[in-house]
């Protein structure tokens, strides 16, 4: 079934296109024209017709770091859990995610990687609940700093284990696809080498990494950043540490915590001015009760609690994750000072480019039509994935 979304402003990677239509036929984009060339078409009488009400039509927003949303999530270690959250996800607009575990022991890791291999695919077939696109996993350790764990625990952080990062990644069956690091620890380089030949992408985080372990681990290819500015080395006058080897050299890329708590809104300004903007990612972070109507709540086997924006440990107070959502991370973005276009294109186009889905992240023919339908507000109205409505606040009529 053909489907048209019509009078609508496109926001694609450079600009914004008001009076638009985008058709979309057998999953992929099939056309983009102006409302003019749409009033002067003549559509199969099966196609689907949306009148979008001037709404903002964008590519379908990408999250490569979060754990849970609405109470499901990876801490289940279980396949529909897994589902369960790309069904909620895809009703925010977000059309694909990367399921993201903490680090455990071996045999629970495995068991966590097991689980999401199992869900890949078939939230993309059990109509009528489908959801975002499982594009692959993120694993956020093992091998990270002891020294800036964060609210991970410290008997699950190890040191590198070549042999281990085999095993995780067969057990996810070609799946991996990013994974943090801290680029100090010993052998790392040799991980990292092990990772570039798997086509795993290594991102530096939980890091207490000097400036000059952050170049080194640049030249492994180590080109990509977990939360910037939480858990890792900030910025010195004789050190520039992990923050700064990322503000200075160009072909870093960094996810953002764009909730205005891990990261203060006034540091986008900076980002603004030093990073090149199409090295710069949206994630949420989220974790597993982000969105979840009753409590108590709990992330990482440990029960947090809700305090000054973000989830907290109940135990200590630490902070445990973020409660943003991608809708809201982009809608704060633009708060803080990222022209529209831009803030767009970190959730979108950005993550894509970085991961790697060349089909993805951009309206425009031939690509997955992977679509979502925001109003003046920023509030998800229609989200579509593989060219299938998955939620449709607006009227269709035929």
């Amino acid at each position: 079934m053909a489907i048209c979304l019509y009078n609508g402003s496109i926001v694609n990677r450079f600009s914004v296109i008001e009076q638009c239509a985008v058709l979309i036929d057998k999953g992929k984009i099939a056309d983009v024209f102006s409302q003019k060339r749409f009033l002067q078409k003549k559509f199969p009488p099966e196609t689907t017709l949306i009148d979008t009400h001037g709404a903002y039509i964008t590519p379908g927003l990408i999250d490569t770091h979060i754990h849970g949303f609405a109470g499901f999530g990876v801490d289940d270690y279980n396949a529909e859990s897994i589902l369960r959250m790309a069904e909620e996800l895809a009703k925010l607009g977000v059309t694909a995610f990367h399921p993201t575990l903490y680090p455990t022991d071996e045999t629970t890791m495995i068991k966590g990687i097991l689980a999401i291999v199992e869900a890949i695919g078939k939230e993309q077939r059990q109509s009528p609940r489908r959801g975002a696109r499982i594009m692959g996993i993120h694993l956020e350790g093992p091998f990270l700093s002891p020294e800036k764990c964060g609210v991970q625990k410290p008997e699950t952080i190890q040191p590198v284990d070549v042999w281990l990062f085999d095993r995780l990644w067969e057990a996810a069956d070609g799946f991996l696809v990013n994974m943090t690091v801290a680029p100090e620890i010993k052998n790392m380089r040799e991980l990292a080498l092990s990772a570039l030949k798997k086509g795993v992408i290594l991102q530096a985080g939980h890091t207490d990494a000097l400036y000059e372990n952050m170049l080194e681990g640049m030249q492994a290819g180590i080109l990509h950043t977990t939360h910037l500015f939480n858990a890792m080395r900030h910025m010195h006058h004789r050190n520039p540490g992990a923050v700064g080897a990322v503000l200075i050299n160009n072909d870093m890329s960094c996810e953002v915590i764009a909730d205005g708590v891990h990261v203060h809104p006034d540091l986008f300004k900076l980002l603004l001015r030093d990073k090149a903007m199409d090295k710069i990612v949206l994630v949420t972070d989220a974790l597993l009760p982000t969105c979840q109507k009753t409590g108590p709540f709990f992330a990482n086997g440990e029960e947090v609690v809700f305090e000054g924006g973000c989830w907290h440990r109940k135990a200590d107070g630490v902070v445990a994750g973020s409660s943003l959502t991608m809708p809201q991370g982009l809608k704060n973005l633009i708060h803080f000072g990222f022209p529209l276009v831009d803030a767009v294109r970190c959730a979108t186009a950005n993550p894509a480019e970085v991961m790697g889905y060349t089909s993805q992240g951009r309206i425009a023919p031939c690509l997955d039509a992977d679509i979502a339908v925001f109003d003046e507000n920023w509030e998800p109205q229609i989200t579509i994935i593989g060219g299938e409505i998955i939620m449709n606040r607006l009227n269709a009529a035929q």
